[in-house]
């Protein structure tokens, strides 16, 4: 297990700085500018993407699924909602399957929130184990994405292993192998 850590913590030390200085200077840094580089090609690749996105739409009848990939994450990400999901519930919740665009890992985590009125708060996220109203969905996300993408789970032990690099608002010792490889704000979702 300490040997993936370690292979995940290498790749993910050419994409994210790790000393102070470089994070905060105006220009990107070398490893910020080859994460835009990536980017770059992946932008041009998103067709699998987007199919994926339709294959899981008719895999997940009671959900609406859609693309809610932020670029300069490091991942690309989909968001089930329910469809019982309907403004103006005072609630919600979504289920988000992410697939790292540095190493071939996926992570599936959920996230339920509230409204007062057009406003949303209250946002929790869940790792493993997801609440019971989101194993379903998290298992056939996960299946999808192993079949597509021939990525592997991240455990959420490896998940939470912290990092010392900065990755975008995060800072060691507040950063993990999650934010580096998928991304510094899971609740961050439309």
């Amino acid at each position: 297990m300490a040997l993936m850590v370690e292979q995940l913590l290498s790749i993910a030390r050419n994409y994210w700085p790790s000393d102070l200085e470089s994070s905060l200077r105006p220009e990107k840094s070398p490893e910020v500018a080859r994460l835009h580089d990536l980017w770059s090609q992946q932008l041009k690749n998103m067709g699998q993407w987007a199919e994926f996105v339709r294959a899981l739409n008719e895999a997940l009848p009671d959900f609406t699924v859609g693309n809610i990939t932020a670029t300069f994450d490091a991942c690309l990400r989909c968001g089930a909602y329910p469809k019982t999901n309907r403004a103006p519930a005072p609630s919600g919740w979504v289920v988000v399957g992410c697939v790292s665009i540095l190493a071939p890992v996926y992570i599936i985590y959920g996230m339920q929130y509230e409204y007062s009125g057009a406003k949303r708060f209250g946002e929790e996220v869940f790792f493993e184990p997801l609440p019971a109203r989101m194993r379903a969905a998290a298992d056939t996300i996960a299946r999808k994405l192993e079949a597509t993408f021939g990525a592997r789970a991240l455990p959420r032990e490896l998940a939470e292993t912290t990092v010392p690099l900065f990755v975008d608002s995060r800072k060691p010792p507040h950063t993990t192998l999650f934010h580096a490889l998928f991304s510094s704000q899971p609740e961050s979702v439309p």
